[in-house]
């Protein structure tokens, strides 16, 4: 019988959710993502010891003084592992800007121009570059600037229907929902231990999303992230993209069983679903209401913050 994983490529394309070229080879997903945990657990590997190497080298020569080292090092070391992995997937990376730009959007339009220009240098068409910035309201202004350049966007960190809603009318080219962190929030907050897959308050919000999306007719795509359990992905079955860690992508390939399409547009055309306005004002106060998505939009950027600090670490006792 066909494994779980196959099943689900005919509904979803597939993308990896790791810095570890190894499982990229493994599991040929179309596309791949990193962020700064990835990142940081990937530059530890003595396996990549000479790219890290080689990375911060080439820092050190161009840079004028320690600070713009570390900085440097930082942002080549996140266009290093892109390269790597565009050589293996055959559609796009995304590479992250530095979480505690989050708001502030010029800062972020500049860091998304200065990976573009990398990237294009190296000879790689933008078209294959996603640039993964925070939802926050600064962040998704940066994204509608970026788009209108042709700078491509995956918008991060998204835990509401606002945040969605207002990427969506910024035109942005992919939005990044996080299923298990919401499952995670709200068992933590209602005192609910379990929850049936098609009960899950991740899946349910992703599942709004979706509708939400195919019924205005946005083509903003939609990728399931941040999965706790293979029930949470394949109850998203027919979603834009999934992208999805190796121990998962393990679980999903060993298991057999049939993948049936969970979403689909036909469906959400008949849904009866209202527009949100997208204002700053509404946004702000949405998200004001929002207990869950205010709290774990915040604690997201805290803990890439942090994990970019650890990195900066890291590469400062490198570059001694």
């Amino acid at each position: 019988m066909t494994d779980q994983l196959s099943k689900l490529r005919e509904h979803s394309i597939i993308v990896a959710d790791t810095g570890d070229f190894a499982s990229i080879q493994k599991f040929q997903p179309r596309d791949a993502t990193t962020n700064p945990s990835l990142l940081y657990a990937a530059a530890q590997l003595p396996e990549y010891g000479e790219l890290v190497d080689q990375t911060l080298a080439a820092a050190q020569k161009e840079a004028n003084d320690s600070d713009q080292t570390l900085t440097l090092a930082m942002d080549k070391l996140s266009l290093a592992f892109g390269l790597e992995i565009l050589k293996i997937v055959s559609h796009r990376v995304s590479t992250e800007v530095d979480a505690r730009l989050s708001f502030n959007t010029e800062a972020t339009i500049e860091k998304a121009r200065w990976f573009i220009q990398q990237y294009e240098k190296q000879g790689i068409d933008r078209e294959r570059i996603l640039i993964k910035i925070a939802s926050t309201y600064e962040g998704i202004r940066a994204a509608e600037r970026l788009e209108q350049e042709g700078i491509h966007c995956n918008l991060t960190l998204l835990f509401s229907s606002a945040q969605a809603a207002a990427c969506a009318e910024a035109k942005v080219q992919l939005i990044s929902p996080f299923v298990g962190r919401i499952l995670d929030w709200h068992k933590a907050n209602s005192g609910k231990d379990s929850y049936s897959p098609s009960e899950d308050p991740g899946v349910i919000s992703v599942t709004n999303i979706y509708h939400y999306y195919r019924k205005f007719g946005y083509e903003t795509e939609v990728m399931g992230a941040s999965f706790r359990n293979t029930d949470e992905i394949t109850e998203l079955a027919g979603c834009d993209l999934l992208t999805i860690g190796p121990s998962l992508l393990d679980q999903l390939q060993a298991n057999s069983g049939e993948v049936p399409r969970k979403l689909t547009p036909e469906a959400s055309a008949s849904m009866s679903i209202e527009k949100i306005p997208t204002d700053e004002g509404n946004f702000r106060w949405l998200m004001n209401e929002d207990a869950m998505a205010t709290e774990k939009l915040a604690d997201g950027i805290r803990r890439f913050a942090a994990d970019t600090r650890k990195l900066e670490r890291l590469i400062t006792q490198k570059i001694k």
